[in-house]
């Protein structure tokens, strides 16, 4: 059954990618959290969907965050935190947004498959996850990516929970009680 070929493809490739991460990436990225006055994420498609819950969790962690492009996002300024999402590097509103924020003074951590790509040129951090070849047939477009991107931030999620003595209780009572 194609179904079971591909989850066990798609659950394997996102093994791989993630074990490729370099763990001193990882820390470099945590202080980027704890130094930013504000966190702002963006990405576009499904990329942003992995971007917004991102978001929720850091507020749920009781970080400040916000996502580019939402009506009541608070202005970038200089020493903000920007994490950027897109698999190519390249989408336009994306690689733009890399632009505006290095303008702006903002710290940007870009996550993408492209070391070469916009995002991760003008990113203070690029994260490369490392899609490599793929079975288009088992995942398509740039479900390795995006699905690689979502774990990698949940685990960002759990560092950050460690390092500021957070556990799933305290984060309970920021979680929206209205949905």
């Amino acid at each position: 059954m194609k179904f079971k070929e591909s989850v066990e493809y798609i659950g394997n490739e996102i093994k791989r990618i993630l074990a490729s991460i370099d763990e001193e990436l990882v820390n470099k990225a945590i202080e980027l959290f704890f130094e930013a006055k504000n966190i702002f994420v963006y990405g576009a498609g499904r990329s942003g969907l992995v971007a917004k819950a991102f978001a929720i969790r850091l507020v749920h962690l009781g970080f400040p965050a916000f996502v580019i492009g939402e009506t009541i996002t608070i202005p970038v300024k200089k020493n903000d935190l920007v994490v950027l999402i897109s698999g190519s590097g390249e989408t336009i509103p994306v690689a733009m947004t890399a632009e505006i924020a290095r303008r702006l003074g903002a710290k940007i951590i870009s996550i993408t498959a492209n070391p070469d790509s916009h995002i991760a040129r003008f990113a203070d951090l690029p994260i490369i996850l490392k899609v490599g070849k793929k079975r288009a047939d088992l995942a398509p477009l740039g479900t390795l990516f995006e699905a690689s991107a979502w774990i990698f931030l949940d685990g960002m999620i759990a560092e950050l929970m460690e390092r500021k003595g957070e556990d799933e209780e305290s984060m309970r009572k920021r979680h929206a009680t209205l949905q």
